[in-house]
C-alpha cells in the first residue's frame, strides 16, 4: 500500500513539474514574456496619463482659461419657479445677459422676477408660462419668445420633477409625466431652438440631470 502511494505521489509530481518539451516550454515562456510587457505596457501608459494630466492641472492653475462672456446672450432658463432654476438666473443675470425664465407654475415664475428685479435686474428678465411637457406649448412659447425677445443663443434644460415613491408605488400616470419632463421635453425644445444656433453657428445647450441617473436613493 506505501509502495502504491509512493507512485502516486510520484505520478503527481511529475504532472506538475511542467512541460517536457522543449516547444511546450518555449510556448510557456513567450506567454509569460507577452504578460510581463502588457503590464509593463499599461504602467507606461498610466504614469505617462498622470504626468500629462498633473502637467495639465498646473498648466491651468497658472494660466486659467478665459471665461466665455455672456454678455448680450440671450439665456433661456427651463423651471425658473424655484429651486436651481431660480437660482440659475441669480447667476446669469449679472453677466449682462437677457435672462427668459419658464415655469408651468406662473406664481413662482413671477416670484423670480419680482427677486431679480429686488437685486437691480429689471430691464432684460422676461418670464413666460410654458409646460415644457407639451410639444405644442414649447413650440408656441418659443415662436413668442423669438418675436419679443430675440433668439435664443444659450439654452438651459433645468426642468425636471422627482416624486419620490417605491418603484411599484408609481402610478402609471406619473411614470408618464416624469418621462414627459425629465426626457421628452429636452427634445421639445431642442426642435424650438437648435436650428436657429446651427443656422447661425452659435449657441450653447446645457441639459441639467440628477445623481439618480447613476446611482439610485432609497
Amino acid at each position: 500500500m506505501t509502495t502504491t502511494v509512493k507512485r502516486k505521489l510520484r505520478k503527481t509530481s511529475e504532472s506538475n513539474a511542467g512541460p517536457k518539451d522543449p516547444a511546450e516550454y518555449g510556448i510557456a515562456w513567450a506567454k509569460t514574456l507577452y504578460t510581463t510587457i502588457l503590464l509593463l505596457t499599461e504602467l507606461l501608459v498610466l504614469g505617462f496619463r498622470l504626468v500629462c494630466c498633473s502637467l495639465e492641472s498646473l498648466y491651468h492653475l497658472l494660466l486659467p482659461p478665459v471665461e466665455k462672456s455672456l454678455a448680450n446672450e440671450i439665456v433661456l432658463v427651463t423651471g425658473t419657479g424655484h429651486g436651481i432654476g431660480r437660482e440659475l438666473c441669480f447667476q446669469f443675470a449679472p453677466h449682462g445677459c437677457t435672462v427668459v425664465c419658464w415655469d408651468i407654475d406662473s406664481k413662482g415664475n413671477q416670484e423670480t422676477k419680482t427677486l431679480l428685479a429686488k437685486q437691480g435686474y429689471t430691464k432684460n428678465v422676461h418670464v413666460y408660462t410654458c409646460d415644457v411637457s407639451n410639444r405644442n406649448a414649447v413650440l408656441a412659447t418659443a415662436a413668442k419668445v423669438k418675436a419679443e425677445v430675440g433668439d435664443v443663443t444659450v439654452l438651459v434644460n433645468n426642468a425636471g420633477i422627482m416624486p419620490c415613491h417605491p418603484l411599484a408605488g408609481h402610478k402609471p400616470e406619473q411614470i408618464q409625466k416624469i418621462f414627459d419632463v425629465n426626457v421628452l421635453a429636452h427634445f421639445w425644445t431642442l426642435e424650438a431652438f437648435l436650428p436657429t444656433m446651427v443656422e447661425k453657428n452659435h449657441g450653447h445647450i446645457v441639459a441639467l440631470s440628477s445623481m439618480c441617473g447613476i446611482m439610485g436613493i432609497p
